[in-house]
């Protein structure tokens, strides 16, 4: 099985070459980067292979969710990327997650993708979840919920905001990933739940996703150093 890194980058950018390009500029060449839909849909296969020669390691961030059957044959085409860790949504219920690790077995090289469970996104509110979701239970509640249902089903972790890590890290023996990181200071943009790496560190979390902090930076290399070592400092004297 692969292994969870402790940050993240987000390739949030138009077009393989200006994300390369980026990393290139700004010396960080090999760092663990996340690629997601808007960069994934656009360019496919190929950019994940460039990356991979270069030395990075991928959380392939498309948070599937359909019928089980289709996303086993999905995790299956995935897994032969070689990719570190891939999602789905955990509102596709236990069947479609234990679908999505068969998938994920079946398809693999050697060492199998980890499986992430997105919980509930960082820009849905209490406010979205009760009237437009429909769902009369807060926020934390359905995040420990699907959290279980996560570990039943062969997940890995989970994805969940930093205010609901510590749940997941009581409840269960899951890793927690967290996006939502933010500088002190710095805009949230339409992420609704965001937290600061050392708030990410101290709620449990085990793995954090930060993409504009870096990407906006006057110091991007910088930037990424300081917000590594201010989640991974009390690891690494415990």
């Amino acid at each position: 099985m692969k292994s969870l890194q402790p940050v993240y980058f987000a390739l949030d950018f138009e077009t393989g070459e200006e994300a390369l390009n980026f990393l290139q500029a700004h010396q960080l060449k090999s760092i663990p980067v996340k690629v997601g839909m808007e960069l994934f849909y656009r360019e496919g296969p190929e950019m994940i292979q460039k990356l991979k020669e270069d030395g990075h390691s991928i959380f392939l961030d498309l948070k599937l969710h359909d019928i089980p059957e289709t996303v086993c044959r999905a995790m299956r085409n995935l897994a032969k990327l070689d990719v570190d860790v891939v999602n789905v949504h955990a509102q596709g219920g236990s069947t479609m997650m234990e679908a999505a690790k068969k998938g994920l077995e079946e398809g693999a090289k050697a060492e199998r993708p980890l499986l992430l469970a997105v919980t509930i996104l960082t820009s849905t509110d209490q406010t979205m979840v009760e009237k437009e979701l429909l769902l009369d239970r807060p926020v934390s509640e359905i995040v420990e919920h699907y959290g279980e249902l996560a570990e039943k089903s062969g997940a890995d972790g989970v994805v969940c905001s930093v205010e609901e890590a510590a749940l997941i890290k009581e409840y269960t023996n899951l890793y927690a990933l967290t996006p939502g990181i933010r500088l002190e200071g710095s805009e949230t943009h339409d992420q609704k739940r965001v937290a600061t790496p050392m708030a990410a560190l101290e709620r449990g979390s085990d793995s954090i996703v930060v993409g504009r902090a870096i990407r906006d930076a006057e110091d991007p290399y910088a930037t990424y150093q300081q917000i590594k070592e201010e989640f991974t400092r009390e690891i690494h004297h415990s």
